[in-house]
C-alpha cells in the first residue's frame, strides 16, 4: 500500500514539473557601459537578474516543451543613457537560434536590433507582464516588460512556423495584442504604424496580414523541408532552400520594403553560402540573383564566396 502511495506521489510530482516546462531558454544581458553616472551599478545587476526570471520561469504557452524543444535565445538590453532620475534609453538585441534536425548545428532564426526602449526602473521594483492589462499603471514601467513579453510571442510563433506551415498565428496575435494596447507615454515609441518603418507595430503586422500569407510558407520550406533535411538528402534540402528564396522574391517583387523581408533576411548570409557552396553552378547562379534583391547590402559577398 504504501509503494503504490509513494508511485502515486511521484507520478503528481513529475506531472506538475513537466505540465511547468517552460518554452524559453533565455539569456538576458543588460550592458551599461555608456552611461557614465554615478548610479549604482549594481542595479543593472538585479535588473538583469529579474529579467532573466521573467522570461525563463514565466509560461508563454499552454504546450509541454521537452528541455531539447526550449527555444534557445538571448536579449541583449544595452542601455545608451538616463533620460531622468530611474529612466533609460537602451536598445535590444534579440537572436534565436533554431537546431536542426539530426546535427549539432543551430541556424540563425532572428538577429535584430530594436532601437527604441525607453523605460522606468528602481530596483527591485517587480518585472510583471498582464497581456490583459499590457499599458498597467506607470506606462514607462510597463513599456520595457510589454517589450520583453512581445518578442517572446514572435520567437515562439516563428518557431511554430518553421515546423508547421502557419502554425505560429496564436502567437504572433498575442504580440499584436500588446501592439494594440502598448504603453504611451513620453519618449515611448515603436509601437505606432507613424514610428518609423521597421518596429514592433510592423513586425506583428507583417506577420497576421493575410496577404503576406506566402511568408509562413517560406519559413516553414527554408526551415524544416530544407535545414532540417540537409543529413538526409543534401541536394533536396537545398533545392528547397532555393524555391523558398524564390518565393521570398516573389513576395517583395509584390510588396517591396516589407520589414519581415529585412526580418527574415538578417544574419542568414553565412549559412545560405555554406548551403549553396556544393550547389551547382545553376543554382548558384541563380542565389545570386535572387540575393541581388533579397540582401543587398550582402549582394557583394554572396558572388564573391559562390
Amino acid at each position: 500500500m504504501q509503494y503504490k502511495k509513494l508511485l502515486l506521489v511521484l507520478f503528481f510530482v513529475i506531472i506538475s514539473i513537466i505540465s511547468n516546462a517552460q518554452e524559453l531558454l533565455a539569456k538576458v544581458t543588460v550592458l551599461a557601459s555608456r552611461v557614465n553616472s554615478t548610479i549604482d551599478r549594481k542595479i543593472f545587476t538585479t535588473l538583469e537578474s529579474q529579467l532573466n526570471t521573467f522570461m525563463n520561469n514565466r509560461k508563454w504557452t499552454n504546450d509541454v516543451f521537452k528541455e531539447n524543444e526550449k527555444i534557445k535565445c538571448s536579449f541583449i538590453l544595452n542601455i545608451e543613457s538616463i533620460l531622468e532620475p530611474n529612466v533609460y534609453k537602451a536598445s535590444l538585441t534579440v537572436q534565436v537560434a533554431r537546431p536542426i534536425y539530426n546535427s549539432s548545428y543551430r541556424a540563425a532564426m532572428v538577429n535584430f536590433v530594436d532601437a527604441e526602449v525607453t523605460f522606468k526602473y528602481v530596483e527591485f521594483q517587480p518585472i510583471e507582464f498582464n497581456e490583459n492589462r499590457v499599458q498597467g499603471t506607470d506606462a514607462s514601467v510597463a513599456n520595457l516588460t510589454a517589450i520583453c513579453a512581445f518578442y517572446a510571442y514572435m520567437l515562439i510563433g516563428l518557431d511554430y512556423d518553421s515546423f508547421s506551415p502557419k502554425s505560429g498565428e496564436n502567437y504572433f496575435r498575442k504580440a499584436q495584442n500588446i501592439v494594440n494596447n502598448a504603453p504611451e507615454g513620453k519618449g515611448i515609441s515603436g509601437w505606432r504604424v507613424f514610428d518609423g518603418l521597421r518596429n514592433r507595430y510592423w513586425l506583428s503586422e507583417n506577420m497576421i496580414n493575410n496577404r503576406y500569407n506566402i511568408i509562413h510558407d517560406v519559413i516553414y520550406s527554408y526551415y524544416r523541408s530544407g535545414l532540417d533535411k540537409m543529413v538526409e538528402n543534401e541536394n533536396e534540402a537545398r533545392a528547397n532552400i532555393l524555391q523558398a528564396l524564390i518565393q521570398l522574391h516573389a513576395f517583395n517583387k509584390e510588396n517591396p520594403n516589407t520589414m519581415i523581408l529585412q526580418f527574415f533576411m538578417q544574419g542568414k548570409m553565412p549559412e545560405i553560402i555554406g548551403v549553396f557552396k556544393k550547389g551547382t553552378a545553376d543554382e548558384k547562379d541563380k542565389l545570386i540573383e535572387l540575393m541581388n534583391t533579397l540582401d543587398v547590402v550582402n549582394s557583394s559577398k554572396y558572388k564573391q564566396e559562390l
